[in-house]
């Protein structure tokens, strides 16, 4: 997804070389702590975070910006929407 590396964001998580379910636990801790409207990017090299992160961000309401897969890293953008 274009435009991605152009975000502001509020936090950036560097969770490469962590695996299952790490980056989603890790993620999840952040965004607790966020308030709404703040924005995330989480850099990830386990390839389930493919499904993890997204169906995460799905069941607890926040929004997905964009995700891209470089290979041997995905990064995701996320909204946090109050609520969670």
């Amino acid at each position: 997804m274009s435009g991605m590396s152009e975000t502001p964001y509020t936090v950036e998580l560097d969770l490469r070389g962590l695996l299952c379910p790490l980056p989603v636990i890790r993620t999840q801790d952040v965004i607790i702590e966020l308030k709404s409207g703040d924005t995330v990017r989480v850099l990830a090299s386990d390839p389930g975070t493919a499904y993890d992160i997204p169906a995460w961000v799905r069941v607890h309401g926040h929004e997905l910006i964009g995700w891209e897969d470089q290979g041997d890293e995905l990064w995701f953008s996320i909204r946090v929407v109050d609520g969670d």
